[in-house]
């Protein structure tokens, strides 16, 4: 087993080669979608590595705090992206080890433990797998896959709901902090008369994708589209 150093060096270099293929795969969107993929939208954030039962990988834009008593820090940068990388575990945050992961991955209570609330990615390695810069890369391409997808998804309909684009925006944003019910109801405030929207509305926690593209279909989806006389 590695010593706790070389562990978090070949961490870092798990992460930094996450994000060159993710910046890699960005260059091949528009510039408009790739400006508002969130890492590259960010610019500057922070990354978290949580050793539990699994290693979590968490990226926020929020602030935290000057490094203290046994955490550690490096500093890590790539092609106009800038980032610190921080680690934890029970030793450093005792509250680590009252989360229960031998069924399944604690995400949202990782989360509270850390006291973040927004993430631009959270990715966990499972107990044996290795961090190897072939699987980094696979990640890097799925997460900016996946990102570009968003983006042109809420890109669309900010052009489909004219007047209404600061209520996307908001969208947008709620759905980068993992906000479930904030983004149905901005949904449907957005699209009112949308029965399926308002169905996600009073569900305690709807899933962030399927509001989504239940607010895109809503609007016409990506194809060709005139808005009615109820949408104007």
């Amino acid at each position: 087993m590695a010593d706790p150093e070389e562990m978090r060096h070949a961490v870092a270099r798990y992460v930094e080669e996450i994000h060159r293929t993710y910046l890699d795969q960005a260059a091949t969107f528009p510039p408009g979608t790739r400006g508002r993929m969130p890492l590259i939208a960010a610019g500057d954030f922070r990354v978290v590595a949580v050793g539990t039962r699994n290693l979590h990988i968490l990226a926020t834009t929020e602030p935290l705090g000057p490094v203290r008593g046994q955490e550690v820090e490096l500093a890590g940068a790539r092609d106009g992206l800038s980032w610190t990388l921080r680690f934890y575990d029970p030793v450093v945050i005792p509250a680590l080890g009252l989360i229960d992961e031998t069924e399944e991955p604690a995400f949202t209570e990782i989360r509270h433990a850390l006291g973040v609330s927004t993430v631009l990615y959270h990715l966990v390695a499972q107990p044996g797998s290795g961090l190897s810069a072939h699987q980094a890369a696979h990640v890097g391409a799925g997460l900016a896959n996946g990102d570009s997808s968003v983006a042109r998804d809420f890109e669309t309909i900010r052009h489909r709901c004219r007047g209404r684009e600061d209520l996307v925006d908001e969208m947008a944003g709620a759905a980068v902090a993992g906000l479930h019910r904030a983004q149905a109801l901005l949904a449907t405030t957005i699209a009112p008369r949308d029965t399926t929207l308002a169905e996600f509305a009073t569900q305690p926690r709807p899933d962030l994708d399927a509001v989504r593209r239940a607010l895109l279909a809503s609007v016409g989806g990506r194809t060709q589209w005139t808005p009615s006389e109820d949408d104007t």
